[in-house]
């Protein structure tokens, strides 16, 4: 095997990535793009969903929430239509979900952050089997996880209870669809540099009674490399792990973090 080719996803591959219209998710969607490979991305904003694919023309859309099983059923749709098969499925999809005491969470907000985190996914893995099974291609489901689903996470506890859950998800599936050779990995992002991620900090800063530089800080002094990382970076081991290098990498749970120590 040619190392740097085994490297490369294939080019022909038929890729689906949840929430692709932005950030993580667009990123991702750029990256196998400019691969050669054909992409589907799903989106709730029809905005956009315009903006990619006026930026990456070939590439095509549905506009869903990713946390209705119905809405996820149409999107099947049309990736059968415009793909014709499917050889990676990106669940991307997430929310940052409230910030604070467990005992001030009100339950709709917890419910929706299980929903969209944890829920979506199962809706587009049972979806996406049948399809990956028949693939060809070193077919695989690459999860996106979070750095707080491997550690705990304070005023936190609905986001980081569905990317825990995520985790477990992967590591069962693994085993699950192995004897199929379909391959399920999960990714986990550290802080990623963004508006997202500046909402998040701006509404820890709230909560801790602190300003948002000195949050900043905070959350950079926990980083062995004392900087956030990009979606970029994120995109590359989305890559990596749809590449024939990574044939024999399933069931793990890859951080992207620049190694977080604490959160």
């Amino acid at each position: 095997m040619n190392v740097l080719n085994s490297l490369r996803p294939p080019s022909d591959l038929r890729v689906l990535v949840t929430a692709g219209a932005s950030g993580i998710g667009a990123a991702i969607a750029r990256a196998f793009r400019e691969a050669g490979a054909r992409v589907h991305v799903c989106d709730i904003d029809p905005r956009a969903i315009a903006r990619l694919t006026q930026e990456l023309p070939g590439v095509t859309a549905s506009v869903a929430d990713a946390a209705v099983a119905g809405d996820v059923d149409l999107v099947f749709n049309d990736v059968t239509a415009t793909l014709g098969g499917l050889d990676v499925l990106v669940n991307n999809a997430g929310v940052a979900g409230p910030t604070g005491p467990v005992d001030q969470i009100e339950p709709h907000d917890w419910e929706r952050t299980v929903t969209v985190n944890l829920n979506s996914q199962y809706y587009f893995v049972r979806r996406a089997v049948p399809l990956l099974r028949k693939s060809k291609a070193n077919p695989c489901v690459v999860a996106m996880s979070s750095v707080a689903g491997r550690l705990g996470y304070g005023l936190r506890t609905p986001y980081a209870s569905t990317k825990w859950a995520i985790v477990g998800l992967v590591k069962s599936l693994a085993i699950e669809l192995g004897p199929l050779g379909v391959r399920v990995n999960a990714i986990l992002p550290g802080t990623v540099e963004g508006e997202r991620m500046n909402k998040v900090m701006a509404a820890r800063a709230a909560a801790a009674g602190v300003g948002f530089e000195e949050m900043r800080k905070q959350y950079l002094d926990k980083i062995s490399l004392r900087r956030m990382v990009t979606s970029d970076d994120v995109a590359a081991m989305t890559l990596f792990l749809c590449s024939p290098g990574a044939r024999n990498v399933t069931g793990q749970a890859i951080s992207v973090d620049g190694n977080i120590e604490y959160l």
